[in-house]
């Protein structure tokens, strides 16, 4: 890759070459701004990589080969082709994800095998059962035959009037921590520790006791992640070193009725909800489990839960958010 950065690097002005060093020494942990590169054939002998294949190549993926397998994030100006010159794009690595897409190898807890181990293996919701697990939660209800009765976390009409897309919920295990947080702006950062930019900073909210595997998992969310509303649906970027887990209701194939957790590793984006999907999911509802709110998100920082996992369900996950969708968007 030497002979093609060095041809790439003689093509960027000063300004634009400060911009790239800025972006690879902070390692994406500020939002940096585009380093607009010529699109004009700049990919050195034999390499044929356009420039930002090339940039990703060299300081993030070494195993990247084609600009089908990135994403814009949701910051850059390249993406619009907002820079006002078509003789240019943006090549900053740090603007970039790779893609979370089915294609790709299934984790173990979805493969087949699991489902046929774990079919009819969940217990019978008797109604003392129920009674006694809280069965009947409105709203949200993560596992709902098998968990504590958590507060109701529905948005409200007041919610809609407001203006805001979504409203995030932290948990830990079966507590919410923390009010609901609105998100006005089309894109929001969920991370744990200042100073990893502005968004919504876990450890500004109080807890009287967390639990040492709380703490834990708290300790690998670091930057968490980036939550964008673009077009057609939500999509998740991992900015952490570790992957984060997800779930909704337009994850799973049309006609699937068990639970479907799709893991992105750090750097990775992927689309979370689809909004044309939901329309067929009113009620949704898997064997075994409760009511889930058809239009919201779960995501758990480091930890999986599902069928071939210990944790079965996600209130059982020591960090975890839960995104309510404004259904009105």
């Amino acid at each position: 890759l030497k002979p093609a950065a060095h041809a790439l690097f003689k093509k960027l002005k000063d300004e634009e070459l400060e911009l790239l060093v800025q972006a690879v020494e902070s390692r994406g942990a500020w939002e940096s701004v585009c380093v607009w590169a010529p699109r004009g054939d700049a990919r050195g002998a034999k390499q044929g990589l356009p420039p930002q294949v090339l940039l990703c190549r060299l300081f993030r993926w070494p195993d990247v080969h084609q600009p089908h397998e990135l994403k814009h994030l949701c910051y850059c100006a390249g993406r619009r082709g907002v820079c006002g010159d078509l003789a240019a794009l943006c090549c900053n690595p740090h603007h970039f994800s790779r893609l979370a897409v089915p294609e790709t190898p299934l984790p173990p807890y979805s493969k087949a095998s699991c489902e046929h181990e774990n079919q009819g293996t969940e217990p019978a919701a008797t109604p003392s059962r129920r009674k006694r697990l809280g069965h009947g939660m409105r709203g949200s209800c993560w596992g709902s035959s098998l968990c504590s009765p958590l507060p109701d976390t529905s948005l409200s009409r007041s919610t809609i009037k407001d203006g805001c897309w979504c409203k995030l919920a932290y948990w830990e295990h079966r507590t919410r921590v923390g009010r609901l947080y609105a998100v006005h702006e089309a894109s929001v950062n969920i991370f744990c520790e200042l100073p990893w930019g502005s968004g919504f900073c876990l450890a500004q909210l109080p807890a009287a006791h967390r639990s040492r595997a709380v703490r834990r998992a708290r300790g690998k969310i670091g930057r968490g992640l980036l939550l964008s509303r673009e077009p057609g649906g939500i999509w998740a970027y991992n900015r952490s070193e570790h992957p984060i887990f997800v779930s909704s209701p337009t994850l799973s194939p049309p006609g699937n009725r068990r639970l479907t957790v799709l893991k992105v590793l750090p750097g990775y984006s992927a689309k979370v909800f689809d909004y044309e999907q939901v329309g067929g999911k009113g009620g949704w509802r898997l064997p075994g489990e409760g009511p889930c709110d058809p239009h919201s998100i779960r995501i758990s920082f480091a930890k999986g839960w599902g069928p071939c996992y210990s944790r079965q369900f996600i209130t059982s996950c020591p960090c975890w958010l839960e995104v309510l969708l404004n259904q009105l968007r």
